[in-house]
């Protein structure tokens, strides 16, 4: 986890262009299923990070315009994103993965996507591709009953 601490305020650096401040985030740890027995039904290990994307101040105008279009589907009606991990049975490392996947999901959705270029065929590809469809043409007439006359 690359969180990092500027005075008394500490961050979560996604890329060179924005960090959350953590005090935007909230977390909420709540008990997990799965193996562990005992241990998993006393304790709470399972880790949700909250994020409002709509009032965040480490955003601009466009980059909270691009994470709202993208990250649409992801997020609830208060323009908030959940993530949540409960891969391990530690509340620490359960954290440390759900920010890590916080700024991949946030880094992928600010990447600019370029658009892609139309390309054609290559000359030889076609005819190779129209030589193999005349071979496997003949080879299905050649499995075809003889007429009968």
């Amino acid at each position: 986890m690359e969180a990092s601490t500027v005075g008394a305020e500490s961050h979560l650096q996604v890329n060179d262009a924005v960090r959350i401040p953590m005090d935007e985030l909230e977390f909420k740890a709540v008990r997990a299923g799965g193996p562990g027995g005992q241990h998993v039904n006393t304790s709470s290990t399972k880790v949700e990070v909250w994020w409002d994307v709509g009032r965040s101040e480490a955003l601009s105008d466009q980059q909270r315009t691009l994470l709202l279009d993208r990250l649409g589907s992801r997020l609830d009606s208060r323009h908030r994103l959940r993530l949540v991990s409960s891969t391990f049975r530690s509340q620490r490392r359960n954290r440390d993965e759900v920010l890590d996947r916080l700024r991949a999901v946030v880094a992928g959705a600010l990447l600019e996507v370029r658009p892609r270029k139309p390309t054609r065929p290559p000359k030889g590809s076609r005819e190779a591709r129209l030589r193999d469809k005349k071979q496997r043409g003949e080879l299905k007439r050649q499995r075809r009953k003889p007429p009968e006359d």
